[in-house]
């Protein structure tokens, strides 16, 4: 199945489309698209969005997404202006557990500027996150007057600490991108110009192992987090059996070790 013939809403659109798709080398780009409104997550968007991961998340040719932004903001959240208007609501459909629906393949978030309140959500959303050097992040819930519904109070203090989290939401105060990257939030902060080229490389390195593998990881990483200590420990046993009963190939194995020795040779040189 290929995603980009069931992305009908976005791809019929005109260049103005509040989402951008590009797919190649096995990697699918998308980008929010409402630069004038700095990304903000009208009820369009949170309609595409998640029917747009989910539709590359089942696409034969991609094995990586990279979600970023037009510049210059990665998402300054829900649309206030929208919101504010007390015609709408948050779209929450009931399979939908915050702003995007599950995914079995690795989602990178190219933060290329503020990402603010559900923007900030939505980056928590990500698997893996790079910040551009211009990236900031805000938690404005009770600034505005509303509650966090995407899993802000979940996942924000799994990634920082609990303290840490308290204090963005209880002050509604930025975090910069080295002190984001310090305490844990972003995996890497590069130059502004180089964040898609980063993030494609990265991608790249995920194409060039096993997708079941990457993708039965994740899982057991998802599920893990979701117990205790002893249950996640039990939880990776299980998985490892099963795994090792029903898809270890030592003809694969063997045929993949060269690569993987010279591949570690290079990285470890001095």
């Amino acid at each position: 199945m290929n995603a980009r013939e069931n992305l009908t809403a976005a791809d019929a659109a005109p260049a103005e489309s509040v989402l951008l798709v590009d797919v190649a080398d096995r990697v699918a780009v998308v980008t929010l698209n409402r630069p004038h409104a700095r990304n903000a997550l009208n009820q369009e968007v949170q309609r595409l969005l998640p029917e747009t991961i989910a539709a590359l998340d089942v696409d034969d040719d991609v094995d990586v997404i990279i979600l970023t932004g037009t510049d210059p903001a990665f998402s300054a959240g829900v649309d206030l202006k929208e919101l504010g208007s007390g015609n709408v609501g948050l779209v929450q459909p009931k399979e939908q557990r915050g702003p995007l629906r599950p995914h079995r393949k690795p989602l990178i978030g190219a933060i290329n500027g503020v990402a603010v309140t559900g923007g900030f959500e939505l980056a928590l959303a990500c698997d893996l996150l790079v910040a551009s050097e211009h990236a900031r992040f805000a938690d404005t819930h009770t600034r505005v007057g509303v509650m966090p519904g995407w899993g802000l109070t979940v996942l924000l203090p799994l990634a920082i600490g609990v303290r840490r989290a308290r204090e963005l939401s209880i002050t509604g105060n930025y975090l910069d991108a080295p002190t984001a990257l310090a305490w844990g939030l972003v995996n890497h902060v590069v130059p502004h110009q180089e964040l898609l080229p980063f993030c494609r490389s990265l991608a790249a390195d995920v194409v060039g192992n096993d997708q079941a593998g990457v993708r039965r990881m994740l899982q057991t990483y998802h599920e893990g987090s979701l117990l205790g200590i002893d249950d996640a420990w039990a939880l990776e046993t299980r998985v490892s059996y099963a795994w090792m009963a029903s898809h270890l190939d030592p003809a694969e194995v063997e045929r993949r070790r060269q690569g993987i020795l010279e591949r570690g040779r290079a990285q470890t040189a001095d």
